[in-house]
């Protein structure tokens, strides 16, 4: 082989071990209500509430997306029955006001996620109490009523004080109430811990530092604030369901360079640490949380905060916790070059698998894939997210393994292969749903388990199921393994391997190797 050959082939190879598809990914989508954003349309029935939620699933499950981020808790006030928080105004235009016909909204959106095989990430904002004081509407029952002593007005919002220890007690409640009460698989927040700064604005929480009595300067003691909460909310949590995770999406910067030596590559005008008071790297650094999302909306080779830059930055300081990067689709359209080229979030999604330390994806938000934005949904369903990806599992909740499910096997009139599945007696761990690989008979064994193309399907029925199949005359052989999957996403050791064979081309049998 000519030098130049294999340097040609080298480097085809190095190109397709960088840009394959993974096994296990997140690939995440955000569903934002705070002023009806994304879910639900205004004015909309209970029905038509549920037939949009639906067809949002069914298009992100069809590009290949395997979780969903859903604000259920945009305003101190609840898209679920709570004694804590009246209804949400975004459910029913009046705030306190119950869907009519009347449904629980976050526990279907939770069976209707988990039945497609996707993750329920429930989104509150953790401070944000008012959206709007001019125009929002407030039930009688809403916390700023009851305790108007715990916020503070900043711009045209209404606040929780973070220095109220009162308040802060009352979200961890709200957070505690969800996690008992619901089937979630992680509480999620996201950047808006102090509100980001008004001009020649300064939050007004003088009052409660002085009445603190702490003897920390006033940035040291808002950190510490945002700190406390952190660690309780993750205590709550945990005490609650321990496999139920906890995901901060951060503003993208945690500090720029030029302040601190750890620093990224960057020159935002407000960060996390210095401006939202939120020291993101100690949480990470203390296990208090289990992935970051920052939220790096910008474009590759932007010259304040580049993609690539904070990339690395972000995969470079992640202390054994996930990353998934966020992603701004949201962004497709606009006059910069970058938001009108279709090879951008390709790119995007390029540069992220380089690294081991990031696990995946979310992208801001639902509605932008309605329009296919630059081609986006064909590129993710065709090439990017081709084939479904396995949820990557957090390894210091637990390392348990669930033992590989029974298979029983039966050939229907020499034409339909039988499968009856369910879990090993001697399984101790949840399962979650199952994954059935289906490949040539000629493959690998040893390799072919991490080949994305062979996860046939994901069925999600934990007690087990029953697969028919029509075979087909024009394959020779065909293979079938199940696995089974935890709540926290850790896989079994594969079924006992079932090949069938067509001897002389009429018989279907089954042997293991």
């Amino acid at each position: 082989m000519k030098f130049s050959s294999w340097l040609l082939l080298s480097a085809l190879l190095i190109s397709q071990t960088i840009f394959a598809q993974p096994k296990y990914e997140f690939r995440g989508v955000w569903i934002a209500t705070v002023d009806n954003i994304d879910w639900p349309k205004k004015g909309s029935t209970t029905e038509q509430q549920k037939a949009d939620f639906i067809r949002q699933l069914d298009l992100h499950k069809q590009n290949g997306m395997n979780a969903m981020i859903v604000q259920v808790r945009p305003a101190a006030d609840a898209f679920y029955p709570s004694d804590l928080e009246p209804w949400s105004q975004w459910l029913t235009g009046v705030q306190g006001q119950p869907p009519s016909p009347y449904y629980d909204p976050m526990q279907f959106m939770i069976q209707e996620t988990h039945k497609r095989g996707m993750e329920f990430h429930a989104w509150l904002n953790p401070y944000r109490a008012n959206f709007n004081i001019n125009t929002a509407s407030i039930a009688a029952n809403h916390i700023t009523r009851i305790h108007p002593e715990w916020f503070l007005t900043y711009g045209d919002k209404k606040y929780f004080d973070p220095g109220n220890k009162a308040a802060q007690d009352f979200v961890v409640k709200v957070v505690r109430d969800i996690v008992k009460r619901y089937d979630v698989d992680a509480i999620h927040m996201d950047d808006y811990f102090y509100p980001y700064r008004i001009p020649n604005k300064e939050f007004p929480d003088e009052e409660s530092f002085r009445a603190s009595g702490t003897k920390l300067n006033k940035d040291d003691w808002r950190r510490s604030n945002v700190d406390s909460i952190i660690l309780a909310l993750s205590k709550a949590i945990k005490e609650e369901k321990r496999y139920c995770r906890f995901g901060i999406s951060p503003f993208s910067v945690w500090r720029n360079k030029k302040d601190d030596p750890d620093g990224s590559d960057s020159k935002a005008g407000q960060t996390n640490y210095d401006d939202l008071y939120a020291n993101i790297l100690l949480w990470m650094k203390k296990g208090w949380i289990d992935y970051v999302t920052p939220q790096l909306y910008l474009e590759i080779g932007h010259d304040k905060i580049a993609y690539e830059k904070l990339l690395d930055w972000w995969s470079r300081h992640s202390y054994g916790r996930h990353i998934y990067i966020g992603h701004g689709i949201y962004r497709a359209g606009e006059k910069a070059v970058a938001w009108n080229d279709p090879n951008q979030i390709p790119e995007q999604i390029k540069l992220l698998r380089r690294y081991p330390n990031v696990q995946g994806s979310i992208y801001f938000s639902s509605k932008s894939f309605d329009k296919n934005p630059n081609g986006w949904n064909d590129s993710l369903q065709n090439n990017y997210y081709r084939y479904p990806a396995l949820l990557p599992s957090m390894r210091w909740i637990d390392n348990e393994k669930p033992w590989p499910p029974i298979v029983e096997r039966n050939i229907i009139n020499d034409s339909i292969i039988d499968l009856k599945v369910k879990p090993d007696p001697r399984n101790l761990v949840p399962i979650k749903y199952y994954v059935v690989y289906q490949y040539a008979a000629d493959s690998h064994d040893a390799t072919f388990g991490n080949v994305p193309r062979f996860l046939s399907k994901i069925v999600v029925e934990p007690k087990g199921f029953e697969l028919k199949e029509t075979l087909s005359s024009d394959h020779f052989s065909y293979r079938y393994v199940i696995t089974a999957v935890s709540r926290n996403n850790n896989e079994s050791d594969l079924s006992e391997i079932a090949i069938l064979v067509q001897p002389g081309g009429t018989k279907w049998s089954f042997y293991n190797p």
